[in-house]
C-alpha cells in the first residue's frame, strides 16, 4: 500500500495493521510475547505478523519493522537528513506522527511521536515545504483543513481550508482526498481536488489563484484516483516555469454505480496546465486507453510512466475490473497526438492498493494489489499479491552499457548530511566512450508512494558549470537537499 525509498537505498513498504496475518510471521510480539505455530489464536492474531518491512535492494532481502499504530491509507514525506516523516491513518493511527530513519547496523525501526496530529488524517496529502524542514499535512477523510508538522508548540493547531469544504462529493466517497500537492516557484501550493485547484499562500491561510476547472467530467482524486505530477523543471529559466499534469481518474457516478456491482469506464483525458505566469489554460489529450489508480512516475529522461490501474470502476473494495496491464510512456516534449507510447504488457494485476517508485539504477519497483479488506489469496478474481516486479526501461537495455555512467561519485562541502541548499556540488563518473556535447545532469526527490500519487516527486535539470570529460564535474544550484543523481545522455 505504500512504498518510499531511501537514502540508503533501500524501500521500506508498508501495509495497514488491520488485515489480518500477512504471509510474514514473526517469532513474538512488538510487546515481547512469544507467538506460537502451535496456537490457533496465534496463527489467526495479526500481531504475530509482520506489516512493515525494509527491503534491502542489491540483497533482494528484507527484516520486519514494527507499528504501534494503524498506517493504513497514510502520507509521508522525507526530511533533508534523510527520515521518513509518516503520518495519520485508521483508527487510533489517525492522529499520529512517525518516523524512520535508517541505520547501517539494521536495528532502526519506527518511532512515533508523543506530539500527536490536530486533526484525523485518513486519506491526507502532505508535502515538504522549504521553511526549515517542515511538513503540510492537508485534508483527510472529513477533514476540511490542514495543519503543519513537526509540531513546534503543544498548542499548534489546524487551520480551515474552505476549498475542501466545496470540492468534497458526499454521494461519490468523497472524490478530494489524497489531493494533489505541488510546490510553486513562488513558494505558492498548488492544490488540486475533484475537479478545481487553487493556488494557496499557506504562511498567510490566503487564496491566491483560483484555476479554471479541468474539462471534462469525473473526478480526478481518492476514490477516483486519477494520478498527477509536476513536470521537469529546468535550468534554463531559472526553474521559473511550473506545469502540472493531471490524468485519469473516474466517471462520475462510478463509486455508486461500483456498489451495485457495475464499473464504469475510467477517464481517459490528461490535462496539463501552466500554474505559474498569468495565462492558465488546461491542455487536454487522451490516453490511449481508461485508467484509474495508476502511478505517474518522472523517468531520469524526464519522460512519464504511466503503469499499474484498472480501466474501470474506482478505488476501493472490489470497486474495479479490468485492470491496465499495459504501462504507457509519455513525452512531454512531442507534439500532442505523439506523445504517449503503448508498452508490454505485464501478466501481474497491480490495482486498488498497489504502488511503484523509481529506484536508483533507473529501474521501477512495482509492488502490492490487495482490493479486499483482508488478506485473500484465493477463490477471488483478483488475489492479494505478494510479488514485486522491477520494470525495465528502454534505456536499461544493453546498446545504453558505454553510455550508462559508471562509478559515479558526489562530492560536497559544508554539510554533513549531504548536499546544502543553493549549494555547487561535483559529480565523478566514467563513461565507455566518449560522449557527445549533450550530457545531461537531473536530480530527482524520490517520493512517498501510495494509492497512485507520489508526494514531494519532482525533477529537476540541472546546469553544469564547469564539464571536462574523462572526469566530469558540474557547478550547479539545487532545490532541495533530498535528492538522488540520475545522468542521462543525448546522442547528435
Amino acid at each position: 500500500m505504500h512504498m518510499a525509498l531511501t537514502h540508503e537505498n533501500t524501500v521500506i513498504i508498508f501495509d495497514q495493521t488491520e488485515a489480518g496475518p500477512s504471509q510474514y510471521r514473526l517469532h513474538q510480539r512488538y510487546n515481547g510475547r512469544r507467538c506460537s505455530t502451535r496456537s490457533r489464536a496465534d496463527l489467526k492474531d495479526g500481531a504475530c505478523y509482520a506489516h512493515s518491512v525494509e527491503y534491502y535492494i542489491h540483497g533482494n532481502n528484507l527484516r520486519p519493522l514494527r507499528f504501534v499504530s494503524d498506517p493504513w491509507c497514510s502520507s509521508g514525506s522525507f526530511l533533508s537528513n534523510g527520515t521518513l516523516l509518516q503520518v495519520g491513518g485508521h483508527g487510533r493511527g489517525s492522529q499520529r506522527i512517525r518516523y524512520f530513519r535508517t541505520c547501517r547496523d539494521h536495528l532502526c525501526n519506527w518511532q512515533q511521536s508523543k506530539r500527536p496530529l490536530s486533526g484525523n488524517r485518513w486519506y491526507a496529502s502532505n508535502l515538504l515545504l522549504p521553511q526549515h524542514d517542515r511538513v503540510i499535512v492537508v485534508g483527510g477523510r472529513n477533514a476540511y483543513s490542514y495543519e503543519f508538522i513537526p509540531k513546534l508548540h503543544t498548542k499548534d493547531r489546524s487551520f480551515n481550508l474552505p476549498f475542501l469544504h466545496d470540492t468534497h462529493d458526499e454521494d461519490g466517497g468523497g472524490n478530494n482526498l489524497y489531493p494533489f500537492l505541488h510546490l510553486s516557484s513562488d513558494g505558492n501550493l498548488f492544490i488540486f481536488a475533484n475537479r478545481d485547484s487553487i493556488l494557496f499562500n499557506y504562511q498567510r491561510n490566503r487564496v491566491v489563484k483560483t484555476f479554471p476547472r479541468i474539462p471534462g467530467g469525473g473526478s480526478r482524486n481518492y476514490p477516483s484516483s486519477g494520478s498527477s505530477v509536476i513536470l521537469p523543471l529546468d535550468h534554463q529559466d531559472r526553474f521559473q516555469k511550473v506545469e502540472v499534469m493531471v490524468c485519469g481518474g473516474a466517471a462520475s457516478g462510478a463509486y455508486e454505480a461500483a456498489a451495485r456491482g457495475r464499473f464504469l469506464p475510467a477517464l481517459s483525458s490528461c490535462g496539463r496546465m501552466v500554474i505559474t505566469g498569468n495565462n492558465h489554460i488546461w491542455k487536454m489529450e487522451n490516453m490511449p486507453r481508461p485508467r484509474t489508480m495508476h502511478d505517474m512516475l518522472i523517468l531520469p529522461t524526464g519522460h512519464i510512466l504511466i503503469i499499474n490501474g484498472a480501466r474501470r470502476g474506482c478505488a476501493g473494495w472490489q470497486n474495479a475490473a479490468t485492470p491496465s496491464l499495459r504501462p504507457y510512456l509519455y513525452n512531454p516534449k512531442k507534439s500532442r497526438g505523439q506523445r504517449f507510447t503503448v508498452l508490454k504488457a505485464t501478466r501481474i494485476a497491480r490495482m486498488y492498493h498497489s504502488s511503484a517508485l523509481l529506484l536508483p539504477d533507473g529501474r521501477v519497483l512495482v509492488a502490492g494489489g490487495n482490493p479486499h479488506n483482508t488478506y485473500t489469496f484465493s477463490n477471488v478474481a483478483y488475489p492479494t499479491e505478494l510479488r514485486l516486479q522491477a520494470f525495465v526501461p528502454d534505456y536499461m537495455d544493453r546498446q545504453f552499457n558505454d553510455l550508462r555512467p559508471g562509478n559515479v561519485t558526489v562530492e560536497y562541502e559544508g554539510h554533513s548530511s549531504g548536499v546544502a541548499y543553493g549549494t555547487a556540488f561535483t559529480i565523478h563518473f566514467w563513461l565507455g566512450r566518449r560522449p557527445s556535447k549533450d550530457v545531461e545532469y537531473s536530480v530527482y526527490a524520490p517520493p512517498f508512494t501510495t494509492h497512485s500519487i507520489s508526494m514531494n516527486q519532482r525533477l529537476l535539470k540541472l546546469r553544469c558549470g564547469n564539464c571536462v570529460f574523462g572526469k566530469i564535474f558540474t557547478c550547479i544550484f539545487i532545490r532541495s537537499m533530498n535528492v538522488f543523481i540520475q545522468i542521462t545522455r543525448e546522442e547528435n
